[in-house]
């Protein structure tokens, strides 16, 4: 096997047996070559980390929002460490005056606030599973979690409470107590308390324990501390549950990653907190950032005002999906484009110039220092001025995208991979290492990695160069799905997590993603699509008589190939005076439209999110068959045949259809 740069081999391949494919070699990080780090001595669990970090810099700024003042935002306003402690202390003091305590379900649900990290705080004080509640999972997921979990308290942002009140009267089997982190109205207090149930404004709730005081529980390193819900192939969310220790070593991990690179953060640092908290990425994040005593401060909520908090912020990490680069990169090109001759043989040069010395190995810093303060000074500061690290994740970022920012925003680009149930980061690029482009890089230095072939997909880990299903071995590994054994077992073999994902090892040790081993992937939103589910749901459909539903994770909408039924398509021309043949109806735009109306119909009384609904489709005269190899004998679809086979049909529809906004 070649050497790879970037890492370290540990365990020999495997052959084949016993009915298993093949093993790869197991790698680590070539910046765990002495070992697994450690993790950091005197942490048990999540709450040790803000505890020690408040004893350490109680005056820090810890969490700020920005000040509104005659309807417009001003300045970041800050709470230091100690202030937020006090908050968490009076919150968990309520919550265990209402009797919740250790090994009980605490819901949060809303946007990112100062308010939702003192709930979690509270959670991890007192013993409580922290269960985020994420409405875009589906119609019924917050209901779902609710019961599913047995979450008995929850803590709401005020305009999210109208959607509490929706699961209400089928989710009181388990649900008691309601917290506003604002103001309640006569109404829903009305509507809540005829269930049964309690419901506190946030200033309320933080009275109910004055003058008490409880002890805390003694908290191990293998309780669960998060239970997050993730998308299942079937429709219902999998809950992930996630220990302290899983929690605890990946920011062990990523902490000896960022001091091997030269990158270390310390409490100077500021983050814009936007991503979701609900999600694994983000929440990781944030505890890096409280463990080294930083600040986070919050977005407004709106990102057509992002970069204005961007500006006022000024943070020196930013966190994204590709979804929110891409914006920047088009709007940038669009600038650039609309800046007359002059300006854009400028930045065309200076882009060139920069790119080819990164390309030779320089150092961004040192590749074009002068035409950085020249030319690519706006954009530094369109990002607030100090950011020095950007770091993408959640789904895969365009590699002409990711070049771009790497040569124009004065700041490390790196791209990285992980899933909720390897509690977030399990690989990233590397700062300087222009070969790495387009891939995820090595594993970060807490977990072991192998890949294992697929030889139903032709994918062998032990080839020249090897590909297969990618499997993850170390602490961060979450503790099971709760209440579904059935599907822990399938995902845990002999201790390797098996992603689904099919990786490829590049020469340097980086790490390419190439295929998904089950039908489901993310759009580049991050959003997650179970595509035969969907195909399930849209078959119903009288006008079709076989569909195949299409996206990719650099996309954000869905396109789809039908077979229209020919009685159905021939009757509707008829109806509406559209004549020509059956193949010549195929091509005419008013039947696409007709037949995309009828599937649209189909995803709204199904409930389908905005992103599940079919944007564009192709329709063929010719029926899916086994002689263009685009079906098996059993008639499933196979899909990488069906994508060469229509891949020049994919891409007009991509090209054409206006994308929507996300």
């Amino acid at each position: 096997m070649a050497s790879r740069k970037f890492l370290v081999e540990v365990e020999k391949a495997k052959e084949a047996k016993d009915g298993r494919p093949s093993l790869g070699p197991v790698y680590r990080s070539i910046f765990a070559k002495d070992g697994l780090p450690p993790l950091i001595e005197g942490f048990d669990s999540c709450w040790d980390v803000f505890r020690v970090s408040v004893e350490r810099n109680p005056n820090n700024p810890m969490l700020g929002r920005r000040e509104i003042v005659n309807g417009k935002a001003g300045k970041y306003i800050w709470k230091t460490y100690k202030e937020v402690y006090d908050l968490v202390v009076k919150v968990g003091n309520s919550m265990r005056t209402c009797g919740y305590g250790e090994g009980q379900k605490c819901g949060i649900y809303g946007a990112n606030c100062t308010e939702w990290i003192v709930s979690m705080e509270a959670c991890n004080a007192h013993g409580l599973y922290c269960v985020p509640l994420y409405d875009t999972l589906g119609a019924h997921a917050v209901e779902f979690i609710i019961n599913h979990a047995e979450v008995s308290i929850a803590f709401s942002e005020e305009k999210k409470i109208p959607e509490l009140l929706k699961t209400l009267p089928s989710t009181t089997k388990y649900l008691k107590t309601l917290v506003s982190f604002g103001n309640v109205t006569p109404e829903q207090r009305e509507a809540v308390e005829k269930f049964g149930l309690a419901i506190f404004s946030w200033e309320e709730f933080l009275q109910l324990g004055d003058g008490k005081s409880f002890d805390l529980p003694v908290k191990k390193k293998s309780d669960i501390c998060t239970i997050m819900y993730t998308s299942g192939t079937t429709g219902d969310p999998k809950g992930v549950m996630i220990s302290n220790e899983s929690i605890l070593c990946l920011l062990t991990g990523v902490k000896r990653f960022l001091e091997s690179v030269n990158e270390k953060l310390h409490e100077n640092d500021v983050y814009i907190s936007y991503l979701p908290l609900a999600h694994i990425f983000d929440r990781v994040i944030e505890e890096l950032f409280i463990l080294h005593g930083a600040r986070i401060g919050f977005w407004r909520g709106d990102v057509k005002l992002l970069v204005e908090d961007l500006g006022e912020l000024k943070p020196s990490i930013f966190c994204a999906v590709p979804r929110v680069l891409e914006r920047i990169h088009s709007g940038l090109t669009q600038k650039i484009s609309s800046g007359g001759f002059l300006k854009k043989t400028m930045f065309n040069f200076a882009y060139s110039y920069k790119y080819s010395n990164l390309v030779k190995g320089r150092k961004h810093e040192d590749a074009a220092p002068l035409l950085d303060k020249i030319v690519f000074n706006k954009v530094k500061q369109g990002l607030g001025g100090n950011v020095r690290l950007i770091l993408s994740g959640a789904a895969p970022l365009s590699t002409h995208v990711e070049a771009f920012l790497r040569v124009v925003s004065c700041a490390h680009v790196l791209q990285g991979y992980g899933l909720t149930e390897t509690c977030a980061g399990t690989f990233v690029s590397l700062p300087h290492e222009m070969s790495m482009l387009g891939t995820v890089g090595p594993p970060v230095p807490n977990v072991e990695v192998c890949l294992e072939s697929v030889p139903e997909m032709g994918y062998d880990a032990l080839a020249a160069t090897p590909r297969g299903e990618i499997c993850v071995r170390g602490a961060t590994l979450f503790s099971g799905y709760y209440k579904r054994e059935d599907l822990t077992r399938e995902v845990m073999i002999d201790g390797w997590f098996h992603t689904g994902d099919v990786g490829e090892w590049q020469a340097d040790g980086s790490l390419k993603i190439i295929d998904r081993k089950k039908n489901i992937f993310k759009l580049s939103q991050g959003e997650y699509v179970a595509v035969e589910n969907l195909e399930n749901i849209y078959a119903v459909a009288s006008s079709i008589d076989s569909i195949w539903v299409y996206g990719n994770s650099f996309e954000s909408f869905l396109v789809a190939v039908a077979n229209p039924n020919k009685q159905a398509l021939e009757q509707w021309t008829e109806e509406n005076g559209i004549s020509g043949d059956f193949k010549s109806l195929c091509e005419n735009p008013k039947a696409k439209e007709y037949i995309l109306g009828e599937l649209s119909k189909i995803g709204k009384e199904k409930k389908l999110k905005g992103f599940e609904i079919i944007k564009a489709i192709h329709l063929d005269p010719q029926p899916f068959d086994m002689e263009r190899d685009l079906i098996t004998p059993t008639y499933k679809l196979k899909r990488p045949q069906l994508l060469k086979y229509y891949q020049d049909a994919i891409d007009h529809m991509y090209k054409s259809a206006t994308k929507p906004s996300a």
